[in-house]
């Protein structure tokens, strides 16, 4: 798992389709949904760590994005 898309194809996986029109907000939707299919059971460990570090990181480049302007 790689990128955003991969991460959105894991919650699709579950019938999860996230999208607002902000791309932080979706991210910290996908990041909560992505806790809850852990905590339930669904998602191993390895493939949790890998989403999480995926979303992070998209919202970081966002917030640095946000912070040059």
């Amino acid at each position: 798992m790689k990128t955003v898309y991969d991460v959105q194809q894991v919650l699709k996986r579950f019938g999860t389709f996230i999208y607002t029109g902000n791309r932080l907000g979706d991210l910290e939707l996908m990041q909560l949904e992505i806790q809850e299919l852990y905590k339930i059971g669904v998602l191993d460990a390895e493939e949790f760590k890998l989403a999480l570090l995926v979303l992070r990181q998209e919202m970081a480049k966002l917030n640095r994005g946000n912070g040059e302007k």
